[in-house]
């Protein structure tokens, strides 16, 4: 019998870019990832709430350091010139977590759901590819490349008013499993996870009332989640031992979308 073999735990000195770092589950896992000495490239729209989240990261005294830099998801050049200069920096780059979200409202007859659908494909799903793409020259070169894409159980279901997002978000799991069949023989995982209600600055404005009124109606846990339980799941997945997980879709939903009725 083979022996047992251990297989690390550890992001030290491991290199990422993760999108939308500036708040909620994006600005999580930059300090998380920081935290276990991880090398981050804090991005958002930005520059001065990404310093600030650089700053924080610094002032923790974690292991890890903090780049921060402006990227707006929605622009093609901006997101090939930065993820460049972040490889550069870097020396190179072992993990994407694509993280930037937002989400518009809209019923179909409504005269802004053209724009809200260009806008949300746009930056909910290719921009995901967009960045993935800028960053292959430096997965191909990483002895543990990871993709992260943060989709939502709006990628597994819907709700109202909001199908732009829906179907973004249901790309993105579509995205994740096309390019863990092609980036398998790389050796390159690429995953998804699926937040459910999670207390982040889309759901800010969802009164409090309602979000209690809500958890305990529709989530088995009977709460929202925080940030930080999506980002604990996130380097689960970009752990070098978890070599053997791609195409996997993981919903971190306190139960959300198993529960019927």
């Amino acid at each position: 019998m083979k022996p047992y073999e251990h297989l690390s735990r550890s992001i030290a000195g491991h290199k990422a870019i993760i999108t939308g770092a500036a708040s909620g589950m994006g600005r999580a896992t930059a300090h998380l990832f920081a935290s276990e000495g991880a090398h981050v490239a804090v991005t958002d729209l930005d520059q001065s709430k990404c310093d600030a989240v650089a700053k924080k990261i610094a002032a923790a005294g974690y292991p890890g350091s903090a780049l921060p830099l402006a990227l707006d998801v929605l622009d093609a050049n901006a997101i090939e010139a930065r993820v460049a200069e972040i490889g550069e920096h870097f020396g190179g780059l072992d993990i994407v977590v694509n993280n930037a979200g937002f989400s518009l409202h809209a019923m179909i007859e409504d005269d802004e759901y053209p724009e809200y659908w260009d806008k949300s494909i746009a930056g909910l799903l290719t921009a995901h590819q967009r960045i993935i793409r800028a960053a292959m020259p430096y997965l191909r070169q990483s002895d543990h490349p990871r993709i992260v894409n943060i989709a939502s159980t709006e990628g597994l279901g819907a709700t109202p008013t909001n199908s732009p997002y829906v179907a973004a978000k249901h790309g993105v799991i579509g995205l994740t499993r096309g390019m863990a069949v092609d980036l398998g023989r790389d050796g390159i995982t690429v995953n998804c996870i699926c937040p459910g209600p999670i207390r982040t600055g889309i759901t800010d404005r969802i009164p409090e009332e309602h979000k209690e009124i809500y958890a305990k109606r529709r989530v088995p846990l009977r709460r929202y989640g925080h940030p930080e339980e999506v980002a604990h799941m996130t380097l689960s997945l970009v752990l070098p031992s978890a070599s053997f997980i791609t195409g996997a879709v993981i919903p971190v939903d306190g139960g959300l979308t198993i529960k019927n009725g």
